[in-house]
């Protein structure tokens, strides 16, 4: 837009003025510092699902536990809803931004054994975890999915952090805040500080471990899931990981995501 040149007011002056040539170099310097001021002012929108607001702005304490119905659907529907959502713990919380489909007559699901002391859980209504210990090292979240005695799941792959850095990097004795530091499963278990003592705990109760409502991903990627050579080829291609587009805080490998 065209500045408007001002003009100051003058009386009559008592002594002839001459007229002088415009200063070129002081109007050059005033343009450059005016459009220096707009460029600090002025910042690029950010998307809502990457740059979320600093976590000091996030009252989580007030935010919505999510109900028991969020959860009691097909883990095919649920994963995608997931994206997104909050895992609270203690001071911890965190931005799922990863997870992965498991359900019943899948090859790669755990529910395949049928009911046993590990599995239970996952034949449990939905809304509850299923946490159990990969390769004996690994504490791998699950959210149980679908109607009880179904056998469905979906496992959380990776979280952006959002509170409680400090004792995020403590349990997983990384000072890092890069990626690295969540993206992957047995990371966020790690992270929350749960063992497979919080199985079959309920996520839509207050207290402990709680999965509060988030924001919406404006877009997300699929892909097939990640692990699971053992399983059957029509299970082992299936699209049935899902991450939000666009964020770091995805685990490998991610060139097998893509847009739906």
């Amino acid at each position: 837009m065209k500045r408007t040149q001002r003009f100051k007011r003058v009386s009559k002056p008592k002594k002839s003025i001459q007229e002088s040539e415009p200063d070129v170099d002081s109007a050059a310097n005033r343009s450059t510092q005016l459009l220096k001021s707009i460029s600090t002012r002025i910042k690029p929108k950010r998307p809502t699902i990457l740059s979320l607001p600093p976590p000091t702005s996030l009252t989580f304490d007030q935010r919505t536990i999510l109900p028991r119905e969020f959860f009691q659907i097909d883990a095919l529907d649920l994963a995608p809803r997931l994206l997104g959502k909050f895992l609270k713990r203690d001071n911890v919380v965190l931005q799922i931004t990863e997870v992965e489909a498991y359900r019943p007559n899948d090859s790669a699901c755990h529910g395949r054994f049928g009911i046993t002391a590990r599995t239970a859980p996952v034949f449990g209504p939905g809304g509850h975890a299923y946490v159990y210990l990969c390769y004996g090292l690994h504490t791998m979240l699950n959210v149980v999915a679908d109607k009880e005695g179904i056998g469905a799941a979906v496992l959380i792959r990776s979280c952006a952090p959002i509170s409680g850095m400090d004792t995020i990097q403590e349990r997983r004795g990384q000072q890092t805040d890069k990626p690295a530091l969540l993206n992957g499963p047995g990371k966020i278990g790690q992270a929350l500080g749960i063992s497979t003592e919080w199985s079959n705990h309920p996520l839509h109760s207050p207290g402990g471990l709680e999965l509060l409502d988030g924001p919406e991903p404006e877009k997300i990627l699929v892909g097939p899931r990640v692990g699971i050579d053992y399983a059957l080829p029509e299970h082992v291609s299936a699209l049935w990981r899902f991450a939000i587009a666009g964020t770091a805080w995805i685990s490998a490998p991610k060139n097998t995501l893509r847009p739906p």
